[in-house]
């Protein structure tokens, strides 16, 4: 495995891990797998390499679809943070990370995958081509493997996040390296059969949703397939917001369809976006409504239905001049 890219960077992180007493760790709000997994995962290596350090995982929210990992997050105001390391995994921009005293810290670590719009941190480590950052941890962890010890629980909890960012390592950031850091956390015991029964089994009403959203699927005349989650629907079904969000996935298989967009009400009044794409870059797109991400999955937010159609008209023409310029794409 290529244990050199970006070694110097790693180093330094790794200096400041062993510098203090205190670390704490946090990630973006409204967690996925890999937020959930390389924060956790992180706390479980540091736990396990250095027994003496008081690590903390510090949020504010939590999620109810990987609750079944049993991840504990410490009180963000119950930790003296004047004289901690504070390490912040997976969050582009810190007005999206989940523990807002986060900035009371000593010294603060950037850990990301994201495209870097905004910079933050005294040490920043981006590899924007990776499939997560659970891949992006595993590769630290096996760099510094003399030092840094991984156990069952710590593979365990990186692969969940690396299995759930990748698509199943099937999004295009999946590389051969992504396959063996996966082969690497294997080894170490994960149960993938209560894994991904845990995250891939749903209940009845889910299946009702999803035969009830397939009639309500729309698709503008370049091909870009969308549709509205709305309040009512979600308390209808009885859907978690996780549950909610991960509606877009029912419109990644239509041909000709290379967007495909989930608007989901929040209990806020704004509504989330969640973009998707193949071949066509959709980033750019969630910047102009205060998100961003990937270039194939990417996250935004609308106020109305009204900036909502507006988001769906840019979309379609982006991807009509894709298309008129472009050939091969299915």
């Amino acid at each position: 495995m290529n244990t050199e890219r970006n070694i110097e960077t790693k180093k330094a992180i790794l200096e400041k891990i062993k510098e203090y007493e205190t670390i704490v760790i946090a990630r973006h709000e409204r967690p996925d797998g890999d937020a959930i997994g390389s924060s956790h995962g992180l706390a479980r290596i540091l736990r396990i390499s250095f027994p003496e350090k008081h690590i903390y995982v510090s949020d504010q929210d939590s999620s109810e679809y990987l609750a079944f990992l049993n991840t504990e997050e410490a009180d963000p105001k119950g930790i003296g943070l004047e004289n901690a390391l504070a390490i912040v995994v997976d969050t582009a921009g810190l007005d999206r990370c989940a523990n807002k005293e986060i900035g009371k810290a000593r010294e603060l670590i950037k850990i990301d995958h994201h495209i870097d719009v905004t910079p933050y941190g005294g040490i920043s480590w981006i590899e924007d081509e990776r499939s997560s950052v659970c891949e992006m941890i595993a590769a630290f962890q096996y760099t510094f493997r003399d030092i840094l010890k991984l156990d069952t629980r710590a593979a365990t909890l990186l692969y969940a996040g690396m299995v759930t960012d990748s698509g199943r390592f099937r999004y295009s950031e999946t590389s051969g390296e992504t396959l063996r850091l996966a082969g690497y956390l294997l080894d170490m015991g994960v149960d993938t059969q209560t894994l991904y029964a845990n995250l891939y089994l749903e209940e009845f009403d889910f299946f009702k949703f999803q035969s009830h959203v397939f009639g309500k699927m729309k698709i503008t005349e370049n091909g870009v397939a969308y549709l509205y989650v709305d309040n009512a629907m979600q308390q209808q079904f009885h859907l978690s917001r996780e549950q909610a969000s991960s509606s877009v996935d029912f419109m990644n298989k239509i041909k000709g369809s290379l967007i495909w967009l989930a608007f989901i009400d929040n209990p806020d009044g704004s509504i989330r976006v969640r973009l998707r794409s193949r071949f066509i870059t959709v980033d750019k797109l969630a910047n102009n409504y205060g998100g961003g991400g990937h270039a194939n999955a990417s996250g935004a937010t609308v106020h109305s239905l009204q900036e909502m159609q507006k988001l769906v008209d840019e979309a379609d023409s982006l991807l009509k001049k894709y298309k008129t310029e472009n050939e091969g794409w299915l």
